[in-house]
């Protein structure tokens, strides 16, 4: 692990973490991210990994690199198991994960390795990519054109960059349920990100940002995750109780910082939430989350 356009070795204060409200937030460039990086926190990213495979029917990418991929990159790697599984399956590449949060685990395969870095500042690697990754990056950037075309520059030519993430907010099958908790948190979580300057909402840009940049042959792929097991067919019953027990897990995390930004206390973000909880567990409030 190491920190990136930084000749200072990695001190342990970057394995240190702050706290508030009984959890924990990434140091380096500290308040930049509103998300936490604690175990509960990672243990919903690991949970979500898992929740993306199933999406993608096992799948870890859905561009076409080919069997031996060289140099990849993981943006916002989190935990870093998208990249170690990434370097499991393909031995004949060399992973890099970055994340501003020092969290990822010590012993990894040989051809992964993990450095501290800001995917908003300008991109100095020493190498070009041939494949570059990012996912549920909805609530890491101000602006993700300039991280998307920060990643154009630093691809060869006919290389890939995928991006997968979630579409804010919630949509409806039929009426939308206005008087619902979970109409009324996907208002705020909107309006808390937008106030923060890092609106939900960008995933819709993506594809017209990076052809607006140079990609070529941009292909959009939609899914969708049911928040329960109002959907019907096995596919989508098991996508809805992976994402479900995603979302009770992680619905404070998404909501402390992204609230309590309106002026919300956190006695008033957490009697929300039960709620909220519990039109997730609905099966007829029809919500599911466009990807």
């Amino acid at each position: 692990m190491s920190i990136r356009n930084s000749t200072v070795s990695l001190n342990s204060r970057f394995y240190e973490h702050i706290e508030e409200n009984g959890r924990t937030y990434h140091r380096y460039k500290q308040g930049k991210y509103p998300l936490p990086n604690d175990e509960v926190s990672n243990a919903a990213v690991d949970l979500q990994h898992a929740l993306f495979r199933l999406t993608l029917a096992g799948r870890l990418y859905l561009a076409p690199i080919g069997p031996n991929p060289h140099h990849v990159l993981d943006i916002g790697t989190g935990t870093g198991i998208w990249a170690i599984e990434f370097a499991q399956e393909h031995p004949s590449a060399r992973v890099l994960g970055t994340d501003l949060s020092a969290i990822q685990p010590s012993y990894v395969p040989p051809n992964c390795h993990f450095e501290i870095d800001d995917a908003e500042d300008e991109w100095l690697f020493s190498e070009k990519f041939d494949f570059i990754h990012g996912r549920a990056l909805v609530a890491c950037f101000k602006d993700p054109s300039l991280v998307i075309n920060e990643a154009f520059k630093s691809l060869e030519p006919g290389a890939y960059l995928e991006l997968q993430d979630a579409s804010f907010p919630c949509q409806y099958i039929g009426e939308p349920p206005k008087e619902s908790a979970i109409y009324r948190w996907n208002e705020l979580v909107i309006a808390g990100s937008a106030k923060l300057g890092r609106p939900w909402t960008n995933v819709q840009h993506y594809k017209r940002w990076m052809e607006e940049i140079g990609f070529e042959d941009v292909v959009e792929k939609s899914f969708f995750w049911p928040t329960s097991q109002w959907a019907k067919g096995n596919y989508f019953k098991d996508i809805a109780m992976y994402f479900q027990e995603n979302t009770l897990i992680g619905l404070e995390a998404l909501s402390l910082k992204v609230i309590g930004v309106l002026g919300w206390s956190v006695e008033e973000i957490q009697a929300l939430l039960v709620d909220v909880r519990k039109d997730v567990r609905n099966t007829s409030i029809y919500a599911f989350l466009p990807m």
